[in-house]
């Protein structure tokens, strides 16, 4: 739940689960904090990475995967 938090909205029980789990499970509140800033350090990486460099992808990839998307758009 601690990962699911900082992409997803967690539901009201999640949420107090979490929180109580927290407050009783040391090792959870470590990890917790760490799992906080490794996440903010790879979004602040990315993005430096994304505004000095300008990253492009190759063509082949490009391709294969607008292939895979419209694979999975006419599956329905």
């Amino acid at each position: 739940m601690i990962e699911k938090r900082q992409y997803k909205k967690l539901s009201f029980r999640e949420f107090i689960e979490l929180r109580i789990h927290l407050a009783g499970c040391s090792v959870c509140k470590v990890y917790n904090k760490q799992s906080r800033v490794i996440n903010q350090m790879v979004q602040r990486l990315f993005h430096d990475s994304l505004k000095s460099e300008g990253v492009h992808l190759d063509e082949d990839f490009k391709q294969e995967l607008q292939y895979r998307i419209d694979q999975e758009l006419n599956k329905n």
